[in-house]
């Protein structure tokens, strides 16, 4: 069985499909009013510490993202491959 010439290029996913700001930003968004209600709501009171730790996390996330495309456009060494650097 032979399943004819292989190619060798990996065709390359759609811009939109690669780029991580919209789901860090709706991401951000659901854990920013998640803090909110809880903070409304009394009886959700037990859930405030992991709202504001996903907050927290969030932007532990983007910072290290942020840093490493800084290091990726600067050409540093140890930088992240494929990290879009536009």
């Amino acid at each position: 069985m032979d399943a004819g010439p292989v190619s060798p290029e990996i065709p390359q996913l759609p811009r939109f499909l690669v780029d991580p700001r919209p789901v860090v930003l709706a991401g951000f968004a659901a854990w920013a009013l998640a803090t909110v209600l809880v903070w409304l709501v009394p009886n959700w009171a037990d859930a405030r510490p992991v709202c504001v730790m996903g907050l927290v996390v969030g932007v532990l996330g983007v910072s290290i993202y942020l840093a490493q495309r800084r290091s990726a456009r600067r050409g540093d060494k140890g930088a992240q491959v494929g990290i879009d650097t536009d």
